[in-house]
This record gives structure tokens, C-alpha cells and sequence, in this order.
């Protein structure tokens, strides 16, 4: 976000207010993602006209999941990429693929500049206490393979992790104790927590050292998706918060946006661009 701190803190106590900042506030949005999910189907018909698209409004980090990026030409669309000034930072692999194929996923990653893979979802076979279980140990096995060939690796909620309880203990603190958490990071998404009933604000808390990004999707009172700025959540209060100080990424995200999509993350990036916090 393109705020000052001349702006944010003025008057004589300013230096000394400085430190009373968190430090999300200094590193504050300057670069705002969009995780292209959102806009899959226009995406996966015409990818540089998409890009071009997401550029022009304003974004300059996107994250690839979905619109069946997997198939497409890596190397063109890094070119497309470094031609229009974006980023991709991360990139979303299904468990299936970091299972069955490691290295081309990690070719892929690396071909669009990724330095972080992100396992975007766990399929209904793995939502119970033994599929879980199961499951957790190949977590820790991906993260560790990823390091050693220079990537990072970070794991994207939806609701079940929080709402699914065997035993009276998530699926969320199961992954939280059963995992590296020098290794396995985790990529937020603010409106399936807030979705599954969890106080944003103390799970931010309690998350803090692991957090790698954000997904920024707001909520309305109905509990549908909207774009940032069309529902209830206070992302504001939620960004200055000490525990927001490690987040590397904001990316938009709606997998409900309305076609033609793109008027959906103009609104977004506008008021995240906006935002003061």
C-alpha cells in the first residue's frame, strides 16, 4: 500500500512512535497478488490476454492455481510475465502431483520464478482422522525435498481443517503439531478460517511464525464471498496486527467472483490499495 510514514506519523513524537508500528506496517502491500484461481475461466482460454488483463489493473504478484496452468507453456508465460513486470512468487500443486510427480512440479515452479509451492487443497478421501494422519507425514517429506532443491513449501486452508474434529482436535492443530514448522509453512486464507467460525485475530496470534501469506477475500453477512471491500471483514485490524508482521504475500482470491471477473479484482485491488493501516 502506498502510504508514507511521513503520513502515518506526524507530529513531534513521530520517531518515537515509529517503534510502536508493527512491522506489517512498514512493509505494507507494496506489491498487491492475485491468486489466478479467480479468474480461471477467462485464464485458461486466453492466459496472456489475462495476464495482461491483471497487469493493467495493477497487480504485480500473481500466484498460479487452477485454468489448467499445468498444462500450459512455463517458459512463455514467465515471458509474459517479465514483459508486463509480474511476479509469481508461489504456485499451488495439488497433493496428487507433489506426490506421484515431484520433479517435473518443481521444473514448473522454477520455470515461472517461484520460490515457494503452496498445496492449495486435500481432496474428501484425506478429511478424516486416518486419511489425515496419513497424510501429514508426506507434508513434512514435500517441505523437505523442496528445500533442498532451493523452494519453500507452505499449506492453504479452506474450512474442513478447522470444522473437522476427530477426537475433539482439528484437522488444523493436528497439522500445526504433527508438522515442521521450520519447514511447512502456511498460506492463510482469512475467509475460510473466518467461514469456519475461528476469531481471526487470535489465530493470527497463534499462527504468526509460520505465516507465509495471506488470501484476501472478504465476507458477507450471509457468509458468501465478495470481493475485498464488499463484506464484513476488517482487514485492516487484521493487517497491523503483530502477529501479520511476517506475511510475505497478500493475494486476492474469490473462487465465486461473478464473470467477467475482471471488475471483481479491479474492486479489490482498489481497496486494497487504498487501505490505510
Amino acid at each position: 500500500m502506498i502510504v508514507s510514514r511521513r503520513n502515518l506519523l506526524v507530529g513531534a513524537g513521530a520517531a518515537s512512535a515509529l517503534t510502536l508500528v508493527p512491522a506489517a506496517s512498514a512493509a505494507r502491500l507494496k506489491a498487491i497478488g492475485l491468486q489466478l484461481y479467480t479468474v480461471r475461466d477467462i485464464f485458461a482460454k486466453d492466459p496472456v490476454g489475462t495476464l495482461e488483463q491483471v497487469a493493467r489493473i495493477g497487480y504485480r504478484e500473481t500466484e498460479f492455481g487452477g485454468g489448467g496452468y499445468e498444462s500450459m507453456d512455463h517458459a512463455m508465460l514467465r515471458k509474459t510475465m517479465v514483459r508486463l513486470g509480474l511476479t509469481a512468487p508461489s504456485i499451488h500443486i495439488s497433493y496428487d502431483a507433489l506426490l506421484q510427480r515431484f520433479e517435473p512440479s518443481v521444473a514448473m515452479a522454477k520455470t515461472l520464478g517461484a520460490t515457494t509451492v503452496v498445496l492449495p487443497y486435500m481432496t474428501e478421501e484425506h478429511r478424516n482422522e486416518q486419511g489425515w494422519n496419513a497424510a501429514l507425514p508426506n507434508f513434512n517429506r514435500f517441505a523437505s525435498d523442496l528445500r533442498r532443491v532451493g523452494l519453500g513449501f507452505a499449506y492453504h486452508n479452506h474450512d474442513f481443517e478447522f470444522t473437522v474434529r476427530p477426537g475433539g482436535v482439528s484437522l488444523y492443530d493436528r497439522l500445526l503439531k504433527e508438522t515442521d514448522p521450520t519447514l511447512v509453512k502456511l498460506e492463510l486464507d482469512l475467509y475460510w478460517a473466518a467461514h469456519a467460525g475461528e476469531d481471526l485475530t487470535a489465530l493470527i496470534g497463534r499462527l504468526a511464525p509460520r505465516l507465509y501469506a495471506y488470501h484476501v477475500k472478504d465476507m458477507r453477512t450471509d457468509r458468501s464471498m465478495a470481493a475485498v471491500g464488499q463484506g464484513t471483514i476488517d482487514f485492516a485490524a487484521l493487517f497491523k496486527l503483530g502477529g501479520s508482521a511476517g506475511v510475505r504475500h497478500f493475494y486476492v482470491e474469490n473462487d465465486q467472483a461473478p464473470a467477467p471477473y475482471l471488475p471483481d479484482i479491479a474492486t479489490s485491488f482498489r481497496t486494497l490499495r487504498a487501505l490505510r493501516f
